[in-house]
């Protein structure tokens, strides 16, 4: 590395360590005035407290990581343009990505970065952070005199469109892992009713991968006329082929901005060759989770050219310019992840369509620099 590059990258980083701060303890205010009143009102001790807050914050840094990056890239190149010395360095005779090869280089770097926090950091993060806030939750609850709806989980649907299977649970207890008031409904392909298997209570066994129910009747319907064939009661029956995880099915009906990378994934691969519109917003956002790992680059290309514009351009013109076209990158994501999730645009191209919108205007301005 030169001198140059040892010099911008000093420069950079020390900017960069200071808005993350800045940024993060601001992040940390929020989720104080979010949770924190939540939290003592249900008992939960200081060193509870601080864990919580300890493995919640990591959940940010994929959003606070981009901001970041764009202001502190302005800061630094903007100091150096009004002092001159960007020109300076190219009467030297140097052009403006030998220039900011350095800053390239840790661009890379900061991918990498992205996609170790969104495959990895921040999945942990907000699995671990959800768990935590209910495990409090449900122990408060517990020391009530009234617990028997203590993490219950009511109305649960899934329509299993690969087995044509749908299942519905009335109650479904965390604690217990147990569903209460189970209807499962076998289909044909025509999705026409087969067979029903209703029971008061039924248990999912993870290591077999298999349900057992209890206290039921299986009942066989004639498809064609839509009658009741033959009804049998039972006491206790398990069904090898029902693989149905109810953790899967406590997730579908979460909002994608509130599931990990690893939750959306599971949704996304388990429902791969179905043809099921209510998945397809999950599969925009975790698309868009990988195609936020070129974020630092498409920042670099969108802060370089305006940062750095010539003599005769006042640095404030070129830093207004960036910051816009920041926003309308966000914009971009926000209408092509809203047209992916009404299965208007395929989820692949709608994460990738903003992504390479804005690397074509990149190398747009850059072609256009001297």
């Amino acid at each position: 590395m030169t001198l140059l590059d040892r010099y911008l990258l000093r420069e950079w980083l020390k900017i960069l360590g200071l808005i993350l701060c800045a940024t993060m303890g601001l992040l940390l205010m929020q989720a104080l005035y979010d949770d924190f009143r939540d939290l003592l009102e249900i008992n939960v001790g200081f060193d509870e407290i601080l864990t919580y807050y300890a493995v919640l914050m990591p959940s940010y840094f994929s959003i606070v990581l981009p901001l970041a990056l764009l202001l502190s890239l302005l800061f630094v190149l903007g100091k150096l343009h009004r002092n001159n010395e960007i020109m300076a360095i190219r009467a030297a005779g140097l052009n403006i990505f030998s220039t900011t090869r350095a800053l390239w280089l840790a661009g890379v770097v900061a991918c990498g970065i992205t996609l170790l926090l969104n495959a990895r950091v921040v999945p942990w993060s907000v699995e671990r952070a959800r768990s935590l806030k209910e495990s409090y939750r449900i122990q408060a609850q517990l020391k009530m005199p009234m617990t028997s709806s203590v993490g219950m989980v009511q109305s649960v649907a899934f329509d299993n469109h690969r087995a044509n299977r749908m299942w519905y649970i009335n109650r479904y207890s965390r604690i217990e892992q147990k569903a209460y008031g189970v209807t499962v409904s076998e289909l044909d392909a025509r999705r026409r009713e087969k067979t029903r298997l209703m029971a008061r209570e039924a248990v999912y066994d993870p290591a077999k991968r298999q349900w057992s129910f209890h206290d039921g009747r299986e009942v066989w319907f004639d498809v064609e006329a839509g009658e009741v064939m033959r009804s049998v009661v039972f006491k206790d029956k398990t069904v090898p082929h029902f693989n149905e995880d109810p953790q899967l099915m406590l997730l579908i009906d979460r909002k994608p901005g509130e599931l990990s990378f690893f939750e959306l994934e599971r949704i996304v691969d388990y429902f791969t060759a179905e043809d099921n519109p209510k998945v397809t917003r999950y599969a925009v956002r975790y698309y868009g989770l990988l195609a936020d790992t070129l974020g630092p680059l498409i920042i670099l290309a969108i802060a370089v050219p305006f940062a750095v514009s010539g003599v005769r351009v006042s640095p404030v013109v070129g830093v207004s310019k960036s910051i816009g076209l920041f926003f309308v990158y966000y914009l971009l994501s926000n209408a092509a992840s809203l047209f992916g999730g009404k299965g208007y645009m395929d989820p692949l191209w709608a994460a990738c369509l903003p992504n390479l919108a804005m690397i074509g205007i990149g190398a747009y301005l850059f072609g256009r620099m001297r």
